[in-house]
């Protein structure tokens, strides 16, 4: 197992050309134009939303609205590839909602189609059929191999521990925050203010359902931060923590040391796959989503592995509903394009099934956090935009801007809709 702490290293953002290079305007193609064009108009049949494609063609039936910029480009991406072209077009500028029109608010009517159980498709069944000209397939190199997987984490995590320093709360948990109450309502007030309690909230709450007190012994699979480690330490637990994310492991480390519990917790830099030992209380917070579908009994079998006799694990996973992670999970997302390579969300069906079958595991829904995400990407997207200036400083560009952008504001109306849920899930033995 590698567990060798990394030098100090300051990642900046790529130069553009290195890191997107679908970003330059496809070729045009007028078959593939016009039967985005096509999808456009069916699309906006009957959504709550207008599309604004140029001066003379407006569709939709009212509502948040969008104006495409670039009406040629913005087809040609969407043309060329359904599953990103749409994102890939927001980032090129293509693209803007109308001023007024808060991002998330445009793309909530769009994700309403999926999570509502009549449609789950933006497009009707016999368009449906034809997905497969312009839809492309996960690369083979995403794979989630102990290289890979490092390759991948890395690629997101370890962008600059300053430019997330910058969004977050003071407690760097990047997870859902716990608010309470109805955090979906008036989210336009959803405020910086409120995040590190909610975030203190969440701890608590896993630290709870797993029964962490002092003395006990816990390990914490894709630590972040550190700040579930830091937590747990303050009622007297022993961590360790792992990640093999080596800018993320840096700075976990100086965080515990800062919070006066460096003889609780260690941190590694390892593979969930190479933990050894035994532990009262296993938690992952939102890691599973970088597992991958084929490594999902892997993981599970590790967390049962590690689980001494009467211990128990708490996951905390983004799920999306089954029939749409069926539909989806061989399909190259703009998310995992740009955001989280090799990523899969799971379901909360196929979580207890894997669990089922290839562990001795049982899993139960203990809580659904779904609106308190939306609520946290709120607040996060706010921060990110007012401390533009501070991460344009660090070497990050307005491609970058605009990618990050939809990506919060893409995920909270994921989340606004239930199209996308987060759970707590209590693993005990069978």
């Amino acid at each position: 197992m590698t567990d060798v702490m990394p030098r100090v290293q300051h990642p900046v953002h790529a130069p553009e050309t290195e890191t997107w290079p679908t970003l330059a305007r496809p070729r045009s193609n007028p078959v593939r134009r016009y039967g985005a064009a096509t999808a456009i108009r069916l699309i906006a049949k009957d959504l709550p939303a207008t599309i604004h494609l140029d001066r003379n063609r407006s569709f939709g039936l009212g509502g948040p609205a969008m104006r495409v910029h670039r009406t040629s480009a913005f087809l040609d991406r969407l043309g060329q590839d359904a599953g990103s072209g749409f994102g890939e077009a927001y980032l090129a500028g293509d693209w803007d909602p109308e001023p007024g029109t808060d991002l998330a608010d445009l793309l909530v009517p769009f994700a309403e189609r999926f999570s509502n159980d009549e449609t789950r498709h933006l497009l009707p069944k016999w368009a449906q059929s034809l997905r497969w000209l312009v839809t492309r397939s996960q690369p083979g190199e995403q794979e989630n191999d102990r290289a890979g997987a490092r390759e991948n984490v890395s690629r997101h995590y370890d962008l600059s521990n300053s430019m997330f320093s910058e969004f977050l709360d003071p407690t760097l948990t990047y997870s859902a925050a716990y608010f309470g109450g109805d955090p979906t309502a008036d989210l336009a007030t959803a405020s910086y203010d409120e995040l590190s309690a909610a975030q203190l909230r969440k701890l608590d709450s896993i630290l709870d359902a797993a029964g962490v007190r002092s003395g006990s012994r816990v390990l914490d699979i894709g630590c972040g931060w550190a700040s579930l480690a830091i937590r747990a330490a303050q009622r007297g637990a022993w961590v360790t923590a792992i990640t093999i994310a080596s800018q993320q492991a840096l700075l976990a480390q100086r965080r515990i040391a800062d919070a006066g519990v460096g003889d609780r917790v260690q941190v590694a830099l390892r593979d969930y796959r190479d933990q050894i030992g035994e532990f009262d209380a296993v938690l992952s917070v939102e890691m599973i989503e970088a597992v991958g579908e084929k490594y999902w009994p892997v993981y599970f079998d590790a967390i049962e592995r590690r689980l001494a006799p009467g211990g128990v694990g708490v996951v905390q996973a983004i799920v999306m509903p089954h029939e749409r992670m069926l539909a989806t999970r061989n399909t190259f997302t703009w998310v995992q394009k740009y955001i989280f390579p090799g990523g899969l969300i799971p379901s909360i069906e196929v979580i207890e099934d894997v669990t089922a079958q290839h562990t001795g595991l049982r899993a139960e829904v203990v809580r659904h956090l779904g609106g308190d995400y939306a609520r946290t990407l709120r607040v996060w997207r706010n921060r990110f935009i007012e401390h533009w200036p501070a991460i344009a400083a660090l070497g990050f560009d307005d491609t970058f801007r605009r990618m990050w952008e939809f990506y919060l504001a893409y995920s909270e109306a994921g989340f606004r809709t239930g199209y996308l849920d987060d759970v707590q899930l209590l693993l005990t033995r069978r």
